[in-house]
């Protein structure tokens, strides 16, 4: 299934993008369309086996000529359910920021789903793993999460894409590798073989060159608007007036980048569940099929 363009607006989802590039991918350069300098890409370093996720979670089938698949919802005419996703992001040019004491973590953010006991999926780069291993490490010990595959340093997979520096040609498969070994390092147990693309940029190659890896990719189609928001409510209104059946939300893990998403979380999770809601995994929807 590839990602819908269509249904959802242009704007909305250009703004998540800028937002998100700005924060995790962009440097300094504030999103947008402009084109940043070209950062040298991780080098390419094999997984070994150990640093594969755990193959119980269910995939979708290859797509056209062997390319990984696309899931962007699960289905419209099943039961209420909706998924919760949260982006850990970090580049490899942001660990002097946060030896410098900026936080991309969000330890509330994670607490207040484990009290609300919201079961989630966390899209990890594996940057983000090395800077907290600890972290990285309790979030996948926990049954309540699934951690999937964000790659490793937030470079983006195919260009244009709002001007994130991209990884070198060719070297997709060994940047989504590279990130399973960073959870393998920081001994995250709950992977699972989902990817996420940076800015959700992507093209019939990078799908086809990544399809060894046998990840799925996972988009979404409600976007929270989380990321830079000043108050919690235009978040809250935003997602819960685009929530339907199947629905995968972004949102972000990510308290520098995104300071209002656990108030967020606190008004939408009582509100979803009064409207009839479950809260699900991806992997979830995933083996229940899609639209």
């Amino acid at each position: 299934m590839r990602a819908p363009s269509a249904g959802r607006s242009a704007a909305a989802l250009a703004a998540l993008l800028c937002c998100t590039l700005t924060a995790c991918g962009g440097g300094s350069s504030g999103g947008g369309g402009g084109r940043t300098a070209k950062s040298p890409a991780p080098s390419a370093t094999s997984a070994s086996p150990s640093a594969a996720p755990s193959p119980a979670a269910p995939t979708l089938p290859p797509g056209p000529g062997g390319a990984a698949p696309v899931f962007s919802h699960g289905k419209r005419n099943g039961a209420k359910q909706v998924a919760l996703t949260f982006d850990a992001d970090m580049t490899a040019d942001q660990g002097p920021r946060a030896a410098r004491g900026e936080r991309f973590d969000n330890p509330a953010l994670i607490a207040t789903l484990q009290r609300l006991k919201v079961p989630a999926t966390v899209f990890m780069t594996g940057k983000w793993a090395d800077q907290y291993p600890d972290e990285a490490r309790s979030i996948g010990a926990d049954p309540l999460f699934e951690v999937a595959n964000h790659s490793y340093s937030h470079y983006a997979f195919t260009t244009p894409c709002y001007g994130l520096p991209t990884v070198k040609p060719g070297t997709a498969r060994a940047d989504v590798e590279r990130a399973f070994d960073a959870f393998r390092r920081a001994g995250v147990q709950h992977t699972v073989p989902y990817f996420r693309f940076p800015g959700g940029c992507h093209d019939d190659s990078v799908l086809r060159e990544i399809a060894a890896t046998k990840v799925t990719a996972v988009q979404w189609d409600v976007v929270s608007g989380d990321a830079f928001a000043k108050q919690a409510a235009p978040v809250v209104t935003q997602v819960l007036s685009e929530v339907k059946p199947g629905s995968v939300v972004v949102m972000h893990c990510t308290h520098s980048a995104a300071p209002m998403t656990e108030e967020a979380v606190r008004r939408i999770v009582p509100e979803l569940r009064a409207r009839g809601y479950e809260f699900v995994r991806v992997s979830q929807l995933i083996g229940e099929g899609g639209n």
